[in-house]
């Protein structure tokens, strides 16, 4: 009898750097999800920086959820690439039909994550396909690849990736603002 215990948990560390090596062995660098992200959030925040959004890019990388959202679509997609799927659903996978939706509902629940503007950022990134999105499609259309869930997992940490930056430089703008005044309950209660 195996009395070895699986590792089910992770740390962040842990779980960033397998993300990383996950999304390399599928032809994703992290930089490359961060160029969407500053394409994205410059368009309506001046002074973002890319490495700013580098930054936002890995810290989501490392969070539980989003592990296990990359770790399920690369399976999925690596899975239907080798044809391992039965009926259907691996024909439905393998040439990324347009009705499945089920990949744009992974990349919701990733982008829902920065809420409302997560979501619209997502929505965005998804129907104008920009950088590794756009390559991640067209080369899951060729024999051999299939990409029907990372296009959406990748667009999506972009979409997060670009809230948080948004939120961050907003956050920064606040506290630079005269009108700021920082106030704690304290400050609201009758003496």
């Amino acid at each position: 009898m195996n009395n070895t215990k699986k590792k089910l948990l992770y740390t962040q560390e842990e779980m960033l750097r397998i993300n990383k090596e996950t999304l390399a062995r599928r032809g994703v660098k992290v930089s490359e999800i961060a160029e969407i992200a500053y394409r994205q959030q410059s368009k309506y925040t001046e002074g973002v920086s890319l490495e700013l959004c580098v930054q936002s890019v890995e810290r989501i990388l490392s969070f539980r959820d989003i592990f296990h959202h990359v770790q399920l679509a690369s399976e999925i997609d690596r899975l239907a690439e080798e044809k391992l799927f039965k009926g259907p659903i691996q024909d439905i996978l393998y040439e990324d039909l347009g009705l499945f939706g089920i990949d744009e509902l992974m990349g919701i629940d990733v982008a829902g994550n920065y809420g409302t503007i997560g979501v619209t950022n997502f929505g965005e990134i998804d129907v104008n396909k920009q950088g590794i999105v756009s390559f991640l499609n067209e080369e899951g259309k060729k024999e051999g690849k299939c990409h029907t869930f990372l296009d959406d997992i990748v667009g999506s940490i972009a979409a997060a990736a670009s809230t948080r930056v948004a939120q961050i430089m907003s956050e920064e703008t606040a506290h630079e603002s005269d009108a700021y005044e920082k106030t704690t309950i304290y400050d609201y209660i009758e003496k």
